[in-house]
């Protein structure tokens, strides 16, 4: 049965870190003493829906985290701190902390310590996410207990929804742009004016032909520019878009 610790004290634990080439110990005082702490807990760093979902969108909603009085955003996992650290530098996830549980005592001391030796993971956290204020677990979201790995209730949005069901999301914007584009780089100077955030899928790049490009736009020229999955065309498109909002 796994256990929800709300109203209780995190575990109290040394997590054994690497930063600059130098070992550093890190209490859990350190990381939540004080401080109001979104943590998200998952089996294993490189992992498909950890790397393609669960920590991503706690990333790119970390701003509005922050808005609602939250100090940090904190991923746990049972790998050790190289692991840990190298899956920052691939994720390029700069607005969360990376906390390697490398031994499980965390996990364990949550109660939520899990055996995956039936796919070579070994003792691996059960995912699940919460909010610590001062210490104290304010709320938990855990996944249901089911075979493999559920991914339903411990994402970015419905921790965000918990905390502030009216904050403003920010908007989702991508770009199709190709190399040595002027009308590009003028879209993305105008996107970045008002500080939205943008993908950017580039021409040449990882398959992504102008075919593709005019399936997905109906266009063969670029930029072209979505926003909250509807299309708003090209950079003088937005310059309209943006005026208007």
């Amino acid at each position: 049965m796994l256990e929800n610790r709300e109203g209780q004290k995190v575990p109290s634990v040394i997590f054994k870190t690497r930063q600059n080439d130098a070992w550093v110990d890190v209490s859990s005082d350190d990381i939540f003493a004080g401080k109001t702490v979104v943590v998200f807990a998952l089996p294993g760093a490189f992992t498909p829906t950890c790397s393609s979902t669960h920590l991503p969108r706690y990333n790119e909603l970390a701003p509005v985290f922050s808005a609602q009085g939250v100090d940090s955003i904190v991923c746990i996992s049972v790998n050790d701190t190289f692991v840990m650290n190298a899956w920052s530098a691939d994720q390029h996830a700069e607005n969360i902390s990376f906390i390697p549980d490398g031994n499980g005592e965390f996990s364990e001391g949550m109660g939520l310590l899990v055996d995956k030796a039936d796919i070579g993971f070994g003792k691996r956290s059960w995912r699940y996410s919460m909010l610590v204020k001062d210490g104290l677990i304010d709320k938990m979201f855990i996944e249901p207990e089911k075979p493999g790995d559920p991914f339903e209730v411990s994402d970015a949005d419905t921790m965000l929804n918990y905390i502030n069901p009216k904050a403003e999301l920010p908007k989702r914007v991508t770009l199709f742009s190709k190399p040595g584009c002027p009308h590009c780089t003028r879209a993305k100077k105008s996107l970045s004016a008002k500080n939205f955030k943008y993908e950017e899928i580039v021409l040449g790049d990882h398959g992504v032909s102008y075919s593709s490009l005019a399936a997905v736009s109906g266009q063969g020229t670029t930029p072209q520019v979505f926003i909250d999955g509807k299309h708003i065309g090209t950079a003088d498109d937005l310059d309209k878009w943006i005026a208007k909002q």
